[in-house]
């Protein structure tokens, strides 16, 4: 059969993961019986939580004489490692703009990664059925995007499609779709634009891994592209990884070979150049690596990913409620934790540090990282992180950071608010434009350590109102020094657990991470004071017994809601001598240095 493979990339939440529900139900990829969730594809659990797409995946589906490979991509920019990813695999991208909210930045970077590519876009302006859509402005801001990305005159052409992918509708050109339009002009759109895969299936088989999962019976899953030649079950093959260039390319056998069927895999005893493969059989496999026939001489052009821009230590739990609530305690499961996340996962690294129980985990934000440390936990991990630093680099003889842009769509009244935190985090304004009624869309450029906890502030000045987006802008020359928190820690002095009578006289000094009742040790940060200097308090202390009875001495203490930290926050409050410990059952923040006299020398020797 003829075959095609797309990719969807598209900002956050501009409807990729719908609009790939919507196709495989158009193209009859469901039984009539089957029931099916909203958002089949996203199927990790923390992608259905957050309502964003983490991973790359892929399904197929079959339109006239067709099969199409659909890759979904995450839109989020911490996870640009997935897009780069998914790119390799396809020739040619569907790129999704809201017909309201328009190109946003990350929309500029999945294209600016499509077109470097030399792939064709089919534009794909959804969601014309809001109340503010404004689909001809959207157009003519996409064709100046193009204009400012494409390397070549044949990429400033491209079909546009008007959709509405919720209910399965689209039209050719900009309008409204009737309401019984279907999908059937995109699928269209598919078969003439993206073209077919250029291969020879004479030459010797070649095949790029881009992904890697797993199996409970055949271990090891490489996932990835055949490019030339045929991959057949059964068949010896040769590994090109990174670890072979000294000692040449490993011998394995292909032991089960499968290819995308709908939303599942289908085992198969092929699979034909220019298709999408999943096989087992090579323990050693890593994302990258070349899959060849015994008479491939050279490996095809490695998969290459953006370096990292932001690092954390991670390092085992030593706090001494250690070991009480997580299966995996010690620095062997840390060290092969993180090692396999690697093997699949492009855009980390991992490195050494000073000590063997610490290990230094660098990514492509801060998002990316949480969902690493939160998958962990569920998984039954014990782990302390430190806060969030970015990766330097010199250019031209000169200290540069990581720089940032972003749009921040919030109410008109929060405007001041957002530009006045910008300023003393280096920010910098470079568009004002209005969005949907009473709202506005700023957009802005500030170094990345700038934005540090920049968005927990946002959404605790708006309540919650604002949007925020990110994306990877290049590099700055270092900024400074740039402000943190304003308030100092609140920190436990003894084990115990905390009490209503201490917690009351507490409050008045500052705000409460903890509730009465709470487990507590000597380090442990319980709340934030109201002035910048830290405290060491006593969270434990009870009342003391009198015969004493008045109406004064007996009222029952009001105690105001604690901040309750998510790791997200902690990470981003956290100081330089602090750590989140992380458990599968508690988030805690602690000094680095437990002990009020192990702190003192510290400082002191700071100081020398």
């Amino acid at each position: 059969m003829k075959l095609r493979n797309v990719a969807l990339v598209a900002h956050v939440d501009h409807g990729k993961t719908t609009l790939v529900d919507t196709l495989l139900r158009t193209t009859g990829a469901f039984a009539a019986h089957q029931q099916v969730v909203e958002r089949v594809m996203d199927s990790d659990a923390q992608e259905r939580e957050r309502g964003i797409t983490i991973l790359a995946k892929a399904a197929r589906i079959r339109w006239r004489d067709t099969l199409i490979n659909l890759v979904d991509t995450p839109g989020h920019a911490d996870f640009g490692g997935e897009v780069e990813r998914a790119l390799a695999l396809v020739d040619g991208i569907i790129l999704l703009v809201d017909a309201a909210e328009g190109p946003l930045p990350q929309t500029r970077y999945v294209l600016s990664k499509a077109l470097s590519r030399g792939l064709p876009a089919i534009l794909v302006i959804n969601k014309v059925d809001r109340g503010d859509a404004r689909p001809d402005e959207v157009l003519r801001e996409v064709e100046q995007l193009f204009l400012d990305l494409a390397s070549s005159d044949d990429q400033l052409s491209f079909p546009v499609i008007s959709a509405v992918a919720r209910e399965g509708r689209a039209i050719p050109g900009v309008g409204m779709p009737p309401a019984d339009a279907d999908l059937s002009c995109l699928l269209d759109a598919i078969l003439s634009t993206v073209p077919p895969p250029v291969v020879d299936e004479e030459a010797p088989l070649a095949a790029l891994v881009t992904n890697l999962d797993a199996s409970d019976y055949v271990g090891r899953l490489a996932i990835g592209r055949v490019h030339a030649g045929v991959m057949r079950k059964g068949d010896g093959v040769v590994l090109f990884g990174r670890e072979s260039a000294g000692t040449g390319p490993l011998r394995r056998k292909i032991v089960q070979l499968s290819v995308f069927d709908g939303i599942g895999r289908t085992e198969v005893d092929e699979v034909r150049a220019g298709d999408l493969f999943v096989l087992a059989g090579i323990a050693e496999v890593e994302v990258g690596d070349t899959i060849g026939g015994t008479e491939l001489k050279r490996a095809l052009p490695r998969l290459e990913v953006d370096e990292p821009v932001i690092r954390m230590s991670f390092g085992v739990n030593t706090s001494p409620y250690a070991g009480r609530e997580g299966r995996f305690v010690t620095s062997r499961h840390l060290r092969e934790r993180l090692e396999k996340e690697i093997l699949g996962n492009v855009s980390i690294r991992i490195g050494e540090t000073d000590s063997p129980d610490v290990m230094s985990v660098a990514g492509r934000g801060e998002l990316q990282l949480a969902v690493l440390i939160e998958n962990m936990r569920r998984e039954g991990f014990e782990v302390q992180v430190s806060r969030p630093e970015v990766v330097t680099r010199e250019i031209n003889g000169k200290r540069h950071e990581p720089l940032e842009s972003g749009s921040c769509d919030v109410p008109d009244e929060h405007v001041g608010t957002v530009t006045q935190a910008l300023a003393p985090r280096k920010g910098r304004v470079t568009d004002l434009r209005p969005g949907d009624p009473g709202r506005t869309i700023l957009s802005f450029e500030a170094p990345s350590r700038g934005l540090l906890g920049f968005r927990s502030m946002l959404m605790t000045a708006t309540r919650g109102t604002a949007l925020l987006h990110q994306s990877h802008a290049g590099w700055t020359p270092w900024a400074g020094e740039l402000p943190h928190r304003s308030g100092g820690s609140m920190i436990a002095d003894r084990v115990g657990s905390t009490t209503a009578y201490a917690l009351d006289n507490l409050q008045l000094r500052g705000t409460l991470f903890v509730s009465p009742g709470e487990e507590v040790y000597e380090g442990m940060v319980v709340g934030e004071s109201a002035r910048g200097e830290e405290m060491v308090v006593n969270a434990v202390r009870p009342k003391e017994k009198t015969n004493i009875r008045t109406h004064s001495h007996d009222d029952g203490v009001k105690l105001a809601a604690p901040v309750v930290h998510t790791l997200e926050t902690a990470i981003e409050w956290i100081g330089d001598d602090e750590l989140v410990e992380v458990t599968p059952t508690k988030i805690r923040i602690r000094k680095r240095l437990l002990n009020l006299e192990d702190r003192k020398r510290a400082f002191k020797r700071n100081l020398s």
